[in-house]
């Protein structure tokens, strides 16, 4: 069974996070197959990139975006595929008209195994680059038993006249590269296939079952339900719809499963999606009640609850934070407040609102204590890290701290009556201990620095595991006094976590 696997890309100024009010953003997936004629199993990548958020330059008789993208595909530690390779959105006309996005699929073979992707993107002509982003996929199909390929959902589809990279089973398929399903889309399209059944059933035939499921209770949604019967073959595709005109704002999975002639179950597979849907009232069957009764009714400033999405970041899943990037695109209240209020319902169905109220706490903190010009607090690294951890411990501010350097600095072994040599001046800095994190890591520091003497603090160094970690941090922040490696008296202080 596998699941495509669905992750934004934010872009990222030179500056820091969020230094820009315009940041490109992209959505990127990426999906497993196999060609059972060459028992040869395949990666698809997908990516999405909103031409609104890139800069558009002259060429020829109109405008065009560029970005450049990197690719790396990993086993372990060893790099097994890597591709870098330029991306160019269609020449416009009008440098206004960039509602729209461009695509780009990549199609390449690997063994079966266990992979990680990294993508990493640039815009050209902005130079803005992205943070790197990171999926990982397993690719386990055996040519001698049955197997599914990822579900892919679709945008689009169209029969194939000539065979291009959107092709596949027949149909010339454009991607619908989020999971996040938006109020005006009335039907579900996807596309999965089938490989190697004729191992299970020998000459007789299979049925498909796809249908929508409650992702919390289970429950089968409403009546729609597609049912393909199909003869044994080594391969079997299948597009299909769902209506989900009538489906309401929630959590749900989309479900296929793959039965013989004797209706027992031969093998399923479940793709995640978030639905956002004004125009019913029927309440989700996992919530405790209407949305529009709920604390997310009363957020009636669109823009306030843009800037509430965008605050979920340091919290919000992969598949959340796809789903705020295409909300955010759009002018569509009655989405924003249904996305709120099932993002804190899905986490504590009875205490929904006393979540939010305490998070909003931590927004309207960070936004009032971090923000920079441009730049709202909750987009800044401190903010990003009180939003994802809470408040610290332990906090020291030094804006011109200086120690003594001494022969023989960060060796314990020396004592403390060897030569002083002069001073170490640091740059302004702030050191954030927590005793506990929720992951369960214990003493885990932080420590922010303002390199430029602006008040706006970067993250230079922590030990908390998937934070950033830069064995020379304190050379950069003492602005190359120390000698490589050595470790001052800042250095202590981060060891000691005070």
């Amino acid at each position: 069974m596998k699941r495509a696997v669905t992750a934004v890309l934010c872009i990222l100024s030179a500056l820091g996070a969020a230094a820009q009010d315009n940041q490109m953003s992209a959505t990127f997936n990426s999906s497993a197959f196999y060609l059972p004629d060459s028992r040869q199993p395949y990666i698809e990548t997908r990516l999405s990139v909103d031409a609104w958020t890139c800069r558009f330059v002259p060429v020829g008789n109109g405008y065009q975006a560029t970005v450049e993208a990197l690719l790396v595909v990993r086993q372990g530690d060893s790099a097994v595929y890597a591709k870098r390779y330029m991306l160019h959105s269609p020449v416009i006309t009008d440098s206004n008209a960039t509602d729209f996005n461009f695509l780009d699929v990549q199609r390449f073979s690997l063994p079966t195994g266990y992979y990680k992707l990294e993508l990493t993107l640039r815009d050209v002509n902005s130079g803005n680059q992205s943070e790197t982003a990171v999926q990982t996929i397993p690719v386990s199909f055996d040519p001698e038993k049955p197997s599914l390929s990822s579900i892919q959902l679709i945008a689009s589809a169209t029969k194939t006249t000539t065979p291009n990279i959107l092709s596949r089973g027949g149909y010339d398929m454009e991607p619908y590269c989020s999971d996040f399903i938006p109020e005006p889309m009335k039907q579900l399209n996807f596309y999965y296939e089938i490989y190697n059944i004729q191992h299970e059933t020998g000459k007789k035939g299979i049925v498909t079952y796809a249908y929508i499921e409650d992702a919390a209770t289970g429950k089968r949604m409403g009546d729609a339900i597609a049912v393909q019967r199909a003869e044994s073959a080594p391969l079997i595709a299948r597009y299909s719809t769902l209506d989900i005109s009538q489906l309401p704002s929630g959590n749900y999975n989309l479900t296929v499963e793959v039965r013989d002639h004797k209706n027992e179950l031969l093998m399923y597979s479940r793709l995640p999606f978030f639905r956002a849907n004004s125009s019913t009232e029927e309440a989700d069957a996992s919530a405790t009640g209407d949305v529009s009764l709920s604390f997310a009714a009363s957020l009636n400033d669109e823009e306030q609850l843009r800037q509430y999405l965008d605050a979920l970041y340091p919290i919000a899943s992969d598949r959340e934070k796809s789903a705020v990037a295409e909300l955010n695109r759009r002018n569509n209240l009655a989405e924003k407040q249904a996305f709120l209020y099932y993002f804190w319902q899905r986490r504590d169905e009875h205490n929904a609102e006393q979540l939010w109220n305490e998070y909003r706490e931590r927004i309207d903190y960070v936004n009032r204590n971090f923000s920079y010009p441009r730049t709202p607090g909750h987009r800044t690294d401190r903010g990003r890290v009180y939003l994802q951890y809470g408040p610290p411990d332990f906090v020291r501010d030094e804006k011109n701290f200086v120690s003594a350097l001494h022969l023989g600095s960060g060796n314990s072994k020396m004592g403390s009556g060897h030569k002083e040599l002069g001073h170490v001046y640091y740059l302004p800095y702030q050191l954030w201990r927590y005793n506990k994190l929720d992951n369960d890591d214990a003493n885990r520091v932080f420590l922010f620095w303002d390199e430029l003497r602006s008040s706006y603090y970067k993250l230079l160094v922590s030990n908390a595991r998937g934070e950033t970690w830069d064995p020379l941090w304190e050379r950069r922040l003492s602005q190359q006094q120390l000698e490589e490696y050595v470790v001052g008296e800042v250095g202590e202080q981060f060891n000691r976590g005070y």
